[in-house]
Formats: structure tokens, C-alpha cells, sequence
């Protein structure tokens, strides 16, 4: 049995337990890792191989990234959605994040990794869990995060050996409390028989303002490693990125509300309100602020809020993988589930996009890199495609 499978439909202490606890603490993944590493000759600023950096959380470091759809079987590779399987019920998540599995989980098929030739070199220094403060140099207020250097301060070592040309950025979810709000919503769900969208929105309102204002510092901290280190404003860009919804809004969700299969079958355990609330409030408000501080900044905008529509957990366009249904980027989820129980992987992983979400990522990055430097752009997808079919259009 999955995710929350064996869950009683008595509501005891127990699962409560297992959720407030164990179950939906959801850590916002950033990784460190690289695509080829960033060498050991120090090059002048526009000599050395050029490279592409992505820098913050998990939703650019690679978290859920072993994960090609959700599968019911919990047996072998999980009709084909695990790619950390090794060998009858022997698995390796190191096949995929590598020596950063069960920490930053930077995954093989990060942004950076996914987003193809833009670069010689791709180097992740996002990390699962960071916040604005893991980001900003030590000098200046950073924090040293999972055993790593500020990332603005490894920054500068990438910058040295490298002709670094793009900069992605994805911070500010887990300053904002991301984990928190959807385990409060998921325990809303299932143990108190109430609504959180009122009390999640004044707690981000409230947070907000300081939350963009470190936002905007990470952008500044970037700029001024790389001036330190040579490099004009206009010699690279900075490309600042939004975050997705990983669950549909609740006329597009293919369980009901009314019993128990969003939990036990669907691992989306969230009411219609508040999955309206987060889908079409939550994420558009975040979106729209980050889009605020890029242009503040001089810096490119990504949004990403659409970029999973259809393709969330239990979307009704979406399959979960079985016997019958293979794992497909065309009829899979692109977001992991909420595992609990954390009988497959672990629990950092739910609510990311996973494998085939995160390819979708890198040609969003991709197609951003070809726009102008001060653009700003909306990532989606073609309904019953793969991620060769994502698009932009202008970010409204």
C-alpha cells in the first residue's frame, strides 16, 4: 500500500500522528549538484566553458525527480514509475540524485539538466529546503545550509572557472511556509472536516512583503557576486522564476470530495475550496509578486503557474500508471503525490514536479534563454503532449 492507503476511516490519533508528523511535511528541494562540474582553472569573466546556474529550492534543484507518474503498486519498479529501482524490491535513489539523495535532491533531470544545450555547463546549486537566507552570501547575512556554503558564495567559485551566461532562480516558497500550508490543508481534509484557505491567506499576507524583500536581496546578492567577479549586468541574465500548482483546481479533479479516494487512491487529500484557493489565488498571487520584483530588479520573469495545468495529482486529463496504463508524459501525472507513509521514497519529494514535470521545466528555460534578457514570459503545456510541446506566451 501508497500514500495514504492505509488510512482508517476513523479519524484516530494515530493517523494523525503519521500525518502531522511524518506524512505531509513537504520540504521545498534546492540542489548543488552540476552537469559537469565547474572545473578547477580559474578563467577570466567571458573565457572558460560557458554555463548555465540554477540557484534556491526544490522546484528547480530536481526534487521528485525519481518519479515518472504515480503508480498504486507498490511492488518491482512500480509499473515503471520508479527510476531509483535496481532490482526486485532493491532500490537506489542515488540512480537519480545522486551523492545529494536524502538531502538537497538535485536529480538528474533538473531544470538545468533537462534544459539542453544552452550552455557547456549546467550547475545546480539549488537545495531542498532553502530559504532567501541560504541563498545571500555569508558577509551578508547568509546561512550555510545541509552542510553547504551559502549558494551566492559557491556562486562565485562557479562564476571564476566558468563563462557563466544564465542564472535561474526559484526562491521564496519555503519563506513563505509552503510545507506548512499544505500540510494544514491536508490535515483540514482529513481530521478536521474544515476549510484552510482563510487562515493560509492572512498568514501569507502577513509574511509577503518580507518575503519578496528577500526575494529581491537574492537577486542583488547574485549581481553583486558577479560583479565581484568581473562580469558586467549585461554579460549574463538572471532568469526569476514562479512557481507551479502541483493540484488542479476542484471541477478538474477526477476524485470526489465525498469519500475517501482523494486520500486513499488520489494522494491529493484537499478540498474544492481550498484547492480553488490555491490554484487561482495562492499561486497567481505569488506569481504575480515575484513578477513585481523582476521588473524591479531589471531581471527576466518565468511564470510558471500554468505550466502543470492538466497534469497536476489527480487531474482529471491525467492517469495514474498501472498494469494497464504505462507511465507516458502524455497521459501522466507531471507533480508527485502526497507518500506519507513514505513507502515509496520519501515524503520531500510529494507535491514537486517530478520527472517528466521537470523536462517540462528545462524547455521552459530553454525557450525563456531564446527570448530577450528583460522579457517576460508564461510557460504551459500542449494538452496530450509531451515536454516538447511547451510554449510561451506573454506573462499577463
Amino acid at each position: 500500500m501508497i500514500g495514504f492507503r492505509n488510512v482508517s476511516k476513523d479519524r484516530d490519533a494515530s493517523r494523525v500522528r503519521r500525518l502531522a508528523c511524518a506524512a505531509v511535511t513537504v520540504p521545498l528541494a534546492a540542489g548543488a549538484l552540476l552537469a559537469g562540474g565547474p572545473g578547477t582553472a580559474v578563467a577570466a569573466p567571458g573565457t572558460g566553458p560557458t554555463a548555465v546556474v540554477s540557484m534556491g529550492d526544490s522546484y528547480i534543484s530536481g526534487e521528485g525527480g525519481r518519479w515518472k507518474g504515480n503508480s498504486l503498486t507498490n511492488t518491482g519498479n512500480r509499473n515503471g514509475t520508479d527510476r531509483g529501482w535496481v532490482s526486485g524490491s532493491t532500490y537506489d535513489p542515488a540512480k537519480v540524485y545522486g551523492a545529494t539523495a536524502g538531502g538537497c535532491h538535485r536529480s538528474d533531470s533538473a531544470e538545468v539538466r533537462s534544459a539542453g544545450a544552452i550552455a557547456d555547463v549546467a550547475v545546480n546549486l539549488a537545495c531542498s529546503g532553502a530559504v532567501s537566507q541560504n541563498v545571500f552570501r555569508a558577509s551578508n547575512g547568509g546561512v550555510s545550509y545541509k552542510g553547504e556554503a551559502p549558494q551566492a558564495d559557491q556562486l562565485a567559485a562557479v562564476a571564476a572557472a566558468n563563462d557563466v551566461k544564465v542564472i535561474a532562480l526559484s526562491i521564496g516558497g519555503n519563506d513563505l511556509g509552503f510545507a506548512d500550508i499544505i500540510k494544514d490543508c491536508a490535515l483540514d481534509f482529513v481530521i478536521w472536516n474544515s476549510y484552510c484557505y482563510d487562515n493560509q491567506q492572512y498568514g501569507v499576507d502577513q509574511k509577503i512583503d518580507a518575503v519578496m524583500a528577500n526575494v529581491g536581496k537574492s537577486v542583488d546578492e547574485i549581481r553583486a557576486v558577479m560583479r565581484a567577479a568581473g562580469y558586467s549586468d549585461s554579460s549574463y541574465r538572471i532568469v526569476l522564476q514562479s512557481y507551479p500548482s502541483p493540484i488542479p483546481r476542484g471541477a478538474e479533479n477526477r476524485y470526489t470530495q465525498s469519500d475517501w479516494s482523494r486520500l486513499n487512491t488520489g494522494g491529493c487529500p484537499f478540498w474544492n475550496r481550498d484547492s480553488d484557493w490555491a490554484r487561482d489565488s495562492l499561486v497567481p498571487q505569488i506569481a504575480n509578486r515575484i513578477k513585481g520584483v523582476a521588473a524591479a530588479k531589471g531581471v527576466q520573469f518565468l511564470d510558471l503557474r500554468d505550466m502543470l495545468q492538466g497534469r497536476e495529482v489527480c487531474a482529471k486529463s491525467s492517469k495514474l500508471v498501472s498494469a494497464t496504463v504505462p507511465a507516458s508524459a502524455k497521459t501522466s501525472e507531471w507533480a508527485r503525490w502526497i507518500d506519507n507513509n513514505e513507502s515509496q521514497g520519501l515524503v520531500q519529494e510529494s507535491m514537486h514536479p517530478n520527472y517528466y514535470g521537470q523536462l517540462a521545466a528545462g524547455r521552459c528555460l530553454a525557450l525563456a534563454v531564446a527570448q530577450p534578457a528583460g522579457s517576460a514570459s508564461s510557460c504551459k503545456n500542449t494538452a496530450g503532449g509531451d515536454h516538447t510541446g511547451m510554449f510561451l506566451t506573454p506573462a499577463s
